[in-house]
């Protein structure tokens, strides 16, 4: 499993959150941005998802996954989207508190991304979104909401990296292996940390709360609903963490 950022909005829109303003380093622009999964972590549409041990910042992200169906390395980006069997929705919950630590230890996703991964409700073969496909991109609007209350709608067309340009990437010099799953990274508005309008993010008062219910849906790609619960315990590792 990999997750990438192909939709730079969105990464403007936490850094604002963040207080770092919305100008990024041209590495973002140079290629796409991506992090290695943790297969383990996968639960159902329907699946409670407990909150990350530790976390105070329970977040959501509205993402879709792309399906490797025939493998291959150093793919090109204009036929990469080839070797996509289907779609499906990808949700990489995200304790927001623990991703600070993570990015201030800078060497990638650890705990943050490491509790729960929603798949589904199915696989969409690539043909059955012919339909929505124009101009070589997937004009598909897909939504969230929290407790009925809809939070974002964005659309794959506003993609800066394409699925085709971000596995042709992820293959250079490695294999991709069918099964494999390629998060497209957040839609723009797609999770709660863009939302955020307090000057410290631990005043913010809509992180996810135990009794929560989040859903993803979409045309075709149908729905997810998971009812969020409360955190199991933590051992500490030494006194204050």
């Amino acid at each position: 499993m990999r997750d990438g950022l192909c939709f730079l909005d969105h990464l403007r829109g936490c850094y604002r959150a963040m207080g770092r303003g919305g100008e990024l380093h041209p590495a973002w622009s140079q290629t796409p941005a991506f992090y290695f999964g943790n297969p383990a972590a996968v639960v159902g549409p329907y699946d409670d998802v407990p909150i990350a041990p530790g976390c105070e910042l329970f977040d959501f992200e509205l993402e879709i996954g792309a399906v490797i169906g025939r493998g291959g390395r150093d793919l090109h980006p204009d036929t990469a989207e080839e070797h996509i069997v289907g779609y499906t929705f990808y949700n990489d919950w995200t304790a927001r508190d623990h991703q600070l630590r993570d990015m201030a230890q800078g060497i990638g996703m650890g705990k943050a991304k490491d509790s729960a991964i929603t798949l589904g409700p199915a696989l969409v073969t690539a043909d059955e979104l012919e339909p929505y496909r124009s101009d070589g991109r997937l004009h598909l609007e897909v939504s969230a909401t929290v407790n009925g209350r809809e939070v974002s709608r964005g659309t794959l067309a506003a993609m800066d990296w394409t699925f085709g340009e971000l596995l042709a990437y992820l293959s250079r010099g490695t294999d991709l292996l069918p099964g494999d799953v390629i998060g497209s990274g957040t839609v723009p508005g797609g999770c709660l940390l863009e939302h955020v309008d307090t000057p410290d993010m631990a005043g913010f008062s809509g992180w996810l709360r135990p009794g929560d219910v989040v859903s993803l849906q979409g045309p075709a790609l149908g729905h997810t609903r998971q009812t969020v619960r409360p955190a199991p315990p933590m051992i500490p590792l030494r006194t204050g963490c």
